[in-house]
């Protein structure tokens, strides 16, 4: 069940990344594996630095069942999520987080921060990490590498148009 979750979750990544987002999908399912939102990251088209694709899902998911409470869901997303995200996990107490790959800057499932299981909270949520972990990190790796060579290859650009001025 959960690389079929996983397997969505990457089809939103696409999308994101078809939009020149950074490729990160979402999806929540309740306790009986149905469907309840889907999400993708649109931070740099919506202009909204809290468009994570988990925040999406999140959103989605408490305007479809009429309550900002998601209990007995799994929430299945390709990257670790960030403390924001992660924050927002607790506060809509989602029972269960599947991710791909590990995040090794901002990651709060383990990574860098450990939010969702800290005694400190209120809730905790059970996390299993490393689902398609290697699909979910290559796609964020060639997101990363084709943006670097585009920037370099409009640096060069600029440069040769200058050089002929």
């Amino acid at each position: 069940m959960d690389q079929k979750w996983m397997q969505r979750a990457i089809e939103l990544a696409e999308q994101a990344e078809q939009l020149g987002e950074v490729p990160v999908g979402a999806v929540l399912v309740d306790e009986n594996g149905e469907l309840l939102a889907e999400g993708y990251n649109q931070s740099i088209c919506g202009h909204d630095p809290t468009a994570h694709a988990e925040i999406m899902a999140l959103r989605q998911a408490g305007e479809r069942i009429n309550n900002y409470r998601l209990t007995n869901t799994t929430l299945y997303v390709t990257l670790e999520p960030c403390p924001m995200c992660a924050g927002a996990m607790v506060h809509a107490r989602v029972g269960r987080l599947v991710y791909g790959a590990s995040d090794p800057r901002t990651g709060a499932a383990g990574s860098v921060f450990q939010l969702l299981q800290s005694a400190q909270l209120n809730h905790q949520v059970e996390v299993v990490g490393g689902v398609e972990q290697e699909r979910c990190a290559e796609q964020l790796r060639r997101f990363f590498r084709n943006k670097r060579e585009q920037q370099k290859a409009l640096k060069k650009a600029r440069q040769q148009s200058e050089s002929a001025d």
